[in-house]
């Protein structure tokens, strides 16, 4: 990997991976992560979406999941524990995950600063498609617009390599979140691009305004995720890396 100078940012490797398993995802991350401490990769920034599933991080209440097994299994959704921050969140089609998998050393060592800049990325996606958004802190954190969540937030820190990330409700189904305390809020409105822009931007369109943004926020210079690399995260997922 290059150095990082004024001239020569760094380098962080993009790409839209369509919709991949929460387990799936995981593990790629943690191969990403892996691979970034040992400087055999840049940094990667995952963006995908995910089938149903319900994610619990750490703060998570057992309380604020409100289906039984029975009712999980008839809606199709999955349940999975996760090491980032933050409580209970739905992931699914139409919702833009992003995992940046970063390296904060040696100049963005603060995570409060982090947080922001991943707030101030999904507030100008969200301004290219006519909403106006803002972030609130905690416990509210995430990203709002016309009194409505419309973006979670739950990271994750390892030596200063971030995992996790945010999600993004882009044509989500929203009556998903209707099984949990969203976020550990009983009375929280969720929204999405769809919900209030009336647009259905594709997935794949959303991503790419928002690896624009990530490289003008965090000071990166954009390559392309090659399959070839994706192809060798996974089978170093596959060998318990991480």
């Amino acid at each position: 990997m290059k150095k990082e100078s004024a001239s020569h940012p760094r380098s962080t490797r993009c790409g839209f991976l369509g919709r991949l398993g929460y387990a799936e995802a995981t593990a790629l991350q943690e191969a990403a992560r892996d691979a970034l401490r040992a400087g055999t990769v840049d940094e990667s920034f995952l963006l995908l979406e995910h089938p149903h599933v319900y994610s619990l991080g750490r703060n998570a209440r057992s309380a604020d999941l409100l289906l039984d097994a029975g009712r999980l299994a008839a809606r199709g959704i999955e349940v999975h524990e996760s090491d980032r921050g933050g409580q209970t969140t739905y992931h699914g089609p139409g919702q833009l995950v992003g995992y940046p998998i970063l390296d904060l050393h040696p100049d963005r060592r603060d995570v409060r600063r982090y947080i922001r800049d991943l707030q101030e990325v999904l507030i100008r996606t969200l301004a290219d498609y006519g909403i106006v958004a803002e972030a609130r802190p905690q416990p509210e954190i995430g990203i709002w617009a016309e009194g409505r969540k419309i973006a979670s937030l739950g990271v994750h820190l390892s030596r200063w390599i971030t995992t996790h990330g945010f999600a993004l409700n882009v044509t989500t189904d929203l009556s998903y979140f209707g099984g949990i305390v969203a976020c550990g809020l009983p009375d929280v409105r969720m929204g999405s691009i769809e919900s209030l822009a009336g647009r259905r931007p594709p997935l794949a369109e959303v991503a790419q305004a928002c690896i624009g943004h990530f490289s003008s926020v965090f000071e990166r210079r954009i390559e392309p995720l090659a399959e070839s690399l994706v192809e060798r995260l996974r089978v170093a997922a596959g060998r318990g890396v991480g």
